[in-house]
């Protein structure tokens, strides 16, 4: 089969597509075809060397397709089921074998490429607006990134349960796909000289001089501080990322200073520890999708072989929605 390796850590070019041997189904596990693989800013991380990864390796975590083997042990999927999942190494790929316990149904409703491109970021944007803030009437939320792909779902999420969103973009098209998706206002961040000072005053001045109840995020070095600064009093700062590079060491008393803040750095694997959390969230997801509540936005597709276009798309934040490649 052929699959997009990653043969050191590097930028984007070290990206090939090359033939390797299909994937045997171990125990408890299903080969499936692959119809769309998801690419995330975690798969820049791999590919990098930011985090530890056997070199060479195939890369990308996330897809959709359908079942066409099934290890032994197997008894929840069968051959020609449509699957989709969040996390199986070796996604950008024309096959790959995926844990069974790991598989989402897909509903007839719902189409592949909307399929690949829902479970991580769908899943990320449920825990964060349910389980890690849980979300109500009243909630003041600063979000940044808000046109990428978790950024959308995550506003309409938000909106949906009663929240005011206050997002943050980069350009004049995003704002019109973040308002698109509910928020209330929005922030260009590169129209601002001091994003650490001026941002946390723009969002004061749009929520009365409190600040918001919740910041989502993803961004992580380069908005921490304007981050924090712009909490209300005892509000919590979600860090579910880091697509600017990591935060330095920070701190605590800086959370004393700020108004008894609280912040976390949850994951994904920790809100689907269980197979029951697993189905709750995914199928939440996936019944707004084909309801027609919840939409899911494909900013851009490549094929295999221009999978280093992809990456290089997404690190330069030049993408909306999700990314996806397509064998």
């Amino acid at each position: 089969m052929r699959a997009v390796t990653a043969a050191r850590p590097g930028g984007p070019e070290v990206l090939r597509v090359v033939d390797v041997p299909d994937p045997e189904p171990a125990p408890g596990q299903v080969v499936v075809r692959v119809a769309a693989a998801g690419v995330n800013f975690i798969d820049t991380y791999r590919r990098s060397g930011t985090y530890r990864m056997p070199f060479p390796h195939v890369v990308g975590s996330e897809g959709a397709g359908r079942v066409v083997a099934l290890g032994a042990g197997v008894t929840t999927a069968t051959v020609g089921d449509r699957v989709a999942w969040a996390s199986a190494p070796g996604s950008c790929a024309e096959l790959v074998a995926v844990a069974a316990d790991d598989l989402i149904a897909v509903p007839d409703a719902v189409d592949d490429r909307t399929a690949a491109a829902l479970p991580l970021q769908g899943l990320t944007a449920h825990y964060l607006t349910t389980s890690t803030f849980p979300l109500g009437p009243g909630h003041d939320v600063l979000l940044h990134a808000a046109a990428g792909g978790v950024g959308l779902l995550l506003t309409q999420l938000a909106a949906a349960r009663g929240a005011r969103v206050v997002a943050t973009v980069g350009s004049a098209a995003k704002e019109e796909l973040a308002r698109a998706a509910g928020a209330a206002e929005v922030v260009r961040y590169r129209e601002l000289d001091d994003l650490t000072t001026q941002l946390p005053e723009r969002v004061r001045a749009l929520t009365g001089g409190r600040g918001v109840d919740v910041v989502y995020d993803g961004v992580g070095r380069d908005t921490f501080d304007a981050s924090l600064a712009a909490l209300a009093r005892r509000g919590t700062l979600v860090l579910f990322g880091a697509s600017s590079g990591p935060v330095p060491p920070v701190d605590l008393q800086r959370l004393n200073a700020g108004g008894s803040l609280f912040v976390t750095r949850p994951t994904l694997a920790d809100h689907t520890a269980t197979r029951a959390e697993l189905d709750q969230r995914a199928g939440e997801l996936l019944d707004a999708v084909a309801s027609g509540a919840l939409h899911v936005r494909v900013g851009a597709t490549y094929p295999l072989a221009d999978a280093a276009a992809a990456h290089r798309a997404l690190e330069a934040r030049s993408t909306t929605g999700k990314v996806l490649l397509l064998p």
